[in-house]
């Protein structure tokens, strides 16, 4: 049975890292002596080992270690054997590229559809859709391709934020660039704020968190989710 957290963010302002998800990792995690972190989003560019020790530093509060898939020399037994396992937020691009080279993207999503228990943040969040078409991170490398774990029928765009009317700001929202990506897909997007979480327990998706979360699809004004919604129907 899948046992799954998809989170928008791993730090909320002012919160030291995980602290606001730390109460349901300990219940998520029940059972974990260790949980492989995947590291290689790399934050502002941060090594692999101190990526880890920061992880390591959060579940040490829920006593559960943590151990690096780059302390191992085989990447796929490091899953195989996994009791849980963590990828971290970064940049999506990098994440997916070195998913790829070491050929693990297959094998990773099966093992967590195979009941492995998982969480993802951020970049770790946008490798859970269909594909990772509606990462925010710039395209710093070129992986082969955008498909991902479609461990959810659709796609996620975690950090999302709404448009600020009174900011100066003239970029694209997040929203018109859901639009974009919606005139050459299909796939439904959800836009998960800061603190908010998708819960997945088999095949019961559901909203977790005190903010609600945004439905876009194809031809469709957007839909405010409210917490405790049920998104397993979704496709």
């Amino acid at each position: 049975m899948k046992k799954i957290i998809i989170a928008s963010t791993s730090t909320l302002a002012g919160e030291k890292y995980l602290e606001y998800l730390l109460p349901e990792l300990k219940n998520h995690f029940k059972g974990c002596t260790t949980v492989l972190f995947i590291p290689y989003a790399r934050p502002s560019g941060i090594s692999h080992d101190d990526y880890t020790k920061i992880a390591a530093l959060a579940f040490a509060k829920i006593n559960i270690n943590i151990k690096g898939i780059h302390e191992f020399d085989n990447p796929s037994e490091a899953i195989l054997n996994a009791e849980g396992i963590f990828v971290g937020g970064g940049n999506t691009f990098l994440l997916v590229s070195q998913l790829y080279a070491y050929k693990i993207m297959n094998l990773l999503s099966a093992t967590i559809k195979n009941g492995t228990p998982y969480l993802g943040t951020s970049a770790g969040s946008n490798i859970c859709g269909l594909t990772m078409q509606t990462t925010n991170d710039m395209p710093i490398i070129y992986p082969p391709s955008f498909q991902t774990l479609g461990l959810v029928p659709f796609n996620i765009n975690p950090h999302y934020l709404d448009a600020d009317s009174s900011s100066k700001h003239m970029g694209e929202s997040r929203e018109t660039r859901i639009k974009e990506f919606h005139q050459f897909n299909n796939i439904p997007v959800i836009g998960l704020r800061e603190g908010s979480w998708l819960e997945i327990k088999g095949n019961q998706i559901t909203l977790k968190g005190s903010l609600s979360a945004r439905l876009f699809k194809k031809g469709n004004d957007p839909i405010e989710l409210e917490n405790e919604t049920d998104l397993s129907d979704l496709k």
